[in-house]
């Protein structure tokens, strides 16, 4: 970040960058699974029957959850005085439960046909499928539930290691390895091939973009637990008594998180208001950008005739290897963020991606308008969209990933720093009420979006240009409120001195 202070826990041993490196892997796990989440599961769902706008109500039960669950696991995780450190054992429980559920929804049709679903073939049926359904959502929910629980600690565990590379280091290799994750995932969801390399994830009940998701998922355990494995040898916490000799006598109820609330580092209400402004215009994006793809720009749809199913499924895939592009220039991005947060702040830098998203976000809308125009105007064809306009779209995702790259890490190294600076022993708490401030957007976009959208019949447009709108905002608060600090104690040398 733009203003940082090396300011090291007490206790915690320093380590040698490569090993503070590999201590984030598992960050690239829960990300892998996340983009298979973002990429796949709208539109899948809208294929077992819940229409555009309940689907994004079904956003909303982790949010909503996470409301809780991200300030008290992170509360908890500060005071946990497990021998396996603070913050491991919600990470590893945290991850089990993911690939419990990321099982549970890549099986939730053949669940579904068990429990009483109809049991013609999946290749002729395209009515609703409701137990499937419903079996998808509650695997759905206890994913982004889980989700939440996991990546709260994980970058609490990140903080507390950084020690002498500082806060911006931990919270720039979490967001590298998001990209990777994001790299993988991504490049799953596009290749659209697992049905043929795996036939036997083919039943009755599930076809070929079922099996598909089915395939991605079970490399996504496979990859989460390989990642987590590495996560919980490399990082070596030190224990809470050996942290704090007082925190064993600290009351750790829910009086005491309360109290916890009234002591957070000053700075913070601002970090927390701009943030849920960026959120706010990132989430339509984020819940419907594949959909897009597959609605305004290739002009399907997930409940029509065979013929708008497959341009639909079309777009569903060339979204997803936007999202692969997007990944790659997040990466590279975050690997250029600690020098420009150096030279211009952390606040400029936030401000920025925040213009960028909102030029975004224009261009998107202005590129759906006339593609949908256009279509109509020449009524073409289902999935004959004009070839510029999905270079076009194409673009727009690719350049996303410069301000996603700042959006998962300045917002967050802003939160650890302002912490460190107060002693560096609320990153669990801060990293959790930060959290806050992500899903509150997310439930106000999962009510929102799909009534808001409804409201013009103009499909995913209206949202996007909201988006827009949020973004701007957003520019002109943070220049206004975020906190300013001085660049002189920023480290420039963390990635000069990999040993």
């Amino acid at each position: 970040m733009g203003s940082e202070m090396v300011v090291q826990v007490r206790g915690q041993p320093d380590i040698s960058l490569v090993r503070l490196i590999f201590c984030c892997t598992v960050a690239g796990g829960i990300q892998y699974g996340w983009a298979l989440q973002l990429s796949l599961l709208t539109p899948y769902v809208q294929t077992l029957g819940l229409s555009h706008a309940l689907a994004s109500i079904m956003w909303l039960c982790g949010p909503v959850a996470g409301l809780v669950v991200g300030p008290t696991v992170g509360f908890l995780s500060d005071r946990c005085n497990s021998s396996f450190g603070r913050r491991r054992p919600f990470i590893l429980t945290g991850c089990i439960i993911i690939c419990l559920s990321v099982l549970v929804i890549g099986y939730s049709s053949d669940i579904g046909a068990a429990l009483g679903d109809t049991k013609e073939s999946c290749s002729t049926y395209i009515g609703p499928r409701w137990k499937a359904a419903i079996i998808y959502v509650v695997g759905f929910w206890v994913l982004d539930f889980s989700n939440n629980a996991v990546q709260g600690p994980a970058r609490a565990m990140m903080a507390d290691l950084s020690g002498k590379h500082g806060c911006s280091t931990g919270n720039i290799i979490y967001a590298f390895w998001m990209a990777v994750g994001n790299i993988l995932g991504y490049s799953s969801g596009a290749s659209g091939a697992w049905h043929k390399w795996l036939p036997f994830l083919m039943t009755n009940s599930c076809c070929e973009a079922c099996a598909n998701l089915k395939g991605a998922f079970l490399v996504a355990v496979a990859f989460l637990a390989i990642c987590l494995t590495v996560t919980l040898i490399c990082a070596k916490e030190a224990t809470l008594s050996e942290l704090d000799s007082n925190a064993f006598r600290e009351n750790s109820g829910f009086l005491s998180l309360l109290k916890a609330f009234k002591s957070l580092p000053s700075g913070m209400p601002y970090v927390l208001l701009v943030t849920s402004l960026t959120w706010l215009a990132w989430f339509p994006f984020i819940l419907y950008n594949t959909d897009w793809m597959g609605r305004e720009i290739y002009h399907g749809s997930p409940s029509g005739t065979k013929q708008e199913i497959g341009a639909y499924t079309r777009g569903v895939q060339q979204g997803a290897f936007g999202l692969l592009l997007n990944s790659i220039i997040l990466g590279i991005s975050s690997m250029l963020l600690e020098p420009m947060c150096r030279k211009f702040t952390s606040r400029i830098v936030w401000v920025i991606g925040n213009f960028t998203l909102f030029l975004a976000m224009a261009a998107v809308t202005a590129l759906s308008v006339i593609s949908t125009n256009g279509y109509h105007s020449k009524l073409s064809s289902v999935g004959n969209g004009d070839e510029g306009i999905k270079i076009g779209a194409l673009a727009i995702f690719t350049i996303l990933g410069f301000p996603q790259a700042i959006l998962y890490s300045i917002p967050f190294a802003c939160a650890a720093q302002l912490a460190a600076d107060e002693g560096g022993t609320q990153q669990g708490l801060v990293t959790g009420v930060l959290n806050i401030s992500i899903v509150v957007p997310q439930v106000i976009i999962a009510l929102s979006a799909g009534p808001w959208d409804a409201l013009f019949d103009k499909g995913n447009i209206p949202a996007f240009a909201l988006a827009g709108a949020l973004a701007i905002i957003g520019v002109f608060v943070g220049l206004a409120k975020l906190p300013r600090i001085s660049t002189k104690y920023l480290r420039s040398d963390s990635f000069e001195s990999i040993h």
